[in-house]
């Protein structure tokens, strides 16, 4: 329940703080921020940013730059779901339980959406607000490039858009998910610790952690594809199936996709014995990965 809780204070907390980086606009640029706040705004389980701020308390980090570097990959996180929906992509029609943006839209202000909450994340990183240490600043926008860009989740997208011309083995579904799921969660890990000032072991050993749980996350969501209820989940299931791409269930089936999520959590939790028992919450959150249902 600790860990329960905690997700929901931090997600809260986000949703105020993107309301207040988003506000309603007047005049022509009316549209394209309501379609900013209707993306971002939507009931999320706010997973990255929880990462950001858990992660930099273990060193103490001040809230307010937890909150805003938290803020900002929300953004990114949420622009690549607008973009991913569209219908050049995924084609779909449900997230976060609500109309996707260019079914609540339009495909075009979809897209300006997306890329105005992409530049959005960078102003906000950017600001002397997120941290008084310049040097602190571009740390945090260079990975961030790294992890949303060509070498991370675009270019996992890509190798996604691929699938459909030739088939897939498990070493490249996993190096997709690497890139496309695992960039980001490891970046709000390692994003938390720069904020935190952490020392090099401390931040090897979350990058492992981080590295484990975004595979194992995003195997969990490739169960939830195949099994879960749409109603509960608030999105578009059996969209891998429907398309006829490859998945770790399709590969592994299901049983076997839940010995590698069981194996990937072990690994995650030995990287967190580096901090003796300060890093509850973060252990506790591989277990919600483990049994989440939504």
């Amino acid at each position: 329940m600790e860990f329960e809780t905690r997700l929901t204070e931090i997600a809260d907390k986000v949703t105020v703080a993107l309301d207040q980086l988003i506000p309603p606009a007047q005049g022509p640029e009316a549209d394209l921020m309501r379609a900013m706040r209707h993306a971002a705004l939507a009931n999320g389980k706010r997973m990255r940013p929880f990462y950001v701020i858990e992660t930099g308390a273990l060193f103490d980090a001040d809230h307010k730059a937890l909150l805003r570097t938290a803020a900002a990959l929300e953004c990114v996180h949420t622009y690549s779901l607008v973009h991913d929906d569209l219908p050049c992509m995924d084609d779909d029609d449900l997230r976060r339980g609500q109309p996707t943006v260019h079914k609540a839209f339009d495909e075009a202000t979809a897209v300006l959406a997306g890329d105005a909450l992409l530049t959005l994340a960078f102003k906000i990183l950017a600001s002397d607000e997120t941290h008084n240490d310049p040097a602190v600043r571009l740390r945090l926008i260079e990975r961030l490039a790294d992890a949303s860009g060509a070498t991370g989740m675009v270019g996992g997208q890509m190798i996604d858009m691929l699938q459909e011309a030739s088939p897939r083995d498990l070493n490249t579904i996993t190096r997709m998910q690497r890139l496309k799921t695992g960039a980001l969660i490891s970046y709000s890990v390692e994003a938390g610790a720069i904020v935190g000032g952490a020392s090099a072991n401390a931040k090897h050993a979350l990058a492992g952690f981080a590295q484990d749980l975004g595979l194992a996350y995003q195997i969990a969501d490739d169960l939830l594809d195949a099994t879960g209820d749409q109603d509960v989940v608030g999105k578009t299931l059996r969209s891998d199936e429907a398309a006829g791409k490859a998945n770790f269930v399709t590969i592994l089936g299901i049983e076997g996709a839940r010995e590698r999520i069981n194996l990937l959590a072990a690994q995650a939790r030995q990287h967190l014995d580096f901090f003796r028992g300060r890093a509850n919450i973060l252990l506790q959150s591989v277990d919600y990965v483990l049994d989440r249902t939504r």
